[in-house]
């Protein structure tokens, strides 16, 4: 068990609270939180906290509940900021409240707008970036970000055990560059990990 400080913790058990009762009640996908799962969340800020990651980059805020974590995480580390995409102006509204009452809205900068499009105007550097968004374009997303990530830079996905024809594409994307070190941990929806190797 990870455990944050005390406003990110009430704000974070009220997100997994609302985000199953809200993805059972509506249908529509877009309304829908699609929140990560907690042990995925606490092996994000694990993998962050241990790795001493400084600048964040999420696609794909929702409500911000992982964003909660990655910043939460990212302050432990003493990092510099997490930039987080998000297409929804209504997701945004949440993200933005959730993120002020854990007291964490310093941290953070939330950007509108397509992913892709942004990823393709970002100056980085950044030495984590996590996918959760569109699976598809990921490999895209991943293609504009790999000239602005440190030379240690952390990839993390989520879905690639729970949508893994959609996952294909980015998963062989990175392994295809053969510099990462990559595996998938079977945790929540499973998490594809790459890690790029330092050069001698």
């Amino acid at each position: 068990m990870v455990y944050l400080d005390s406003a990110s913790s009430i704000v974070a058990s009220q997100l997994e609270s609302f985000g199953l009762e809200n993805d059972m009640r509506v249908t529509e996908r877009s309304q829908k939180m699609l929140n990560l799962e907690r042990p995925t969340a606490e092996l994000l800020y694990i993998l962050v906290t241990i790795s001493q990651r400084r600048r964040i980059l999420e696609i794909g805020t929702s409500n911000g509940y992982s964003t909660i974590w990655l910043a939460s995480a990212l302050r432990a580390t003493e990092g510099h900021s997490l930039l987080t995409i998000e297409h929804s102006p209504d997701k945004i509204a949440q993200a933005k409240a959730n993120l002020l009452a854990a007291s964490l809205q310093d941290w953070v900068q939330v950007i509108q707008g397509d992913a892709t499009s942004v990823c393709r105007t970002l100056t980085g550097p950044f030495d984590c970036v996590f996918f959760d968004a569109d699976r598809v374009s990921a490999p895209k997303q991943l293609e504009y970000l790999l000239p602005k990530l440190t030379e240690d830079a952390l990839l993390l996905a989520d879905n690639a055990l729970s949508h893994p024809d959609e996952m294909a594409g980015y998963i062989s994307s990175v392994e295809a560059l053969q510099q990462f070190d990559t595996m998938t941990v079977p945790v929540g929806k499973g998490l594809h990990i790459a890690r790029l190797r330092r050069q001698p």
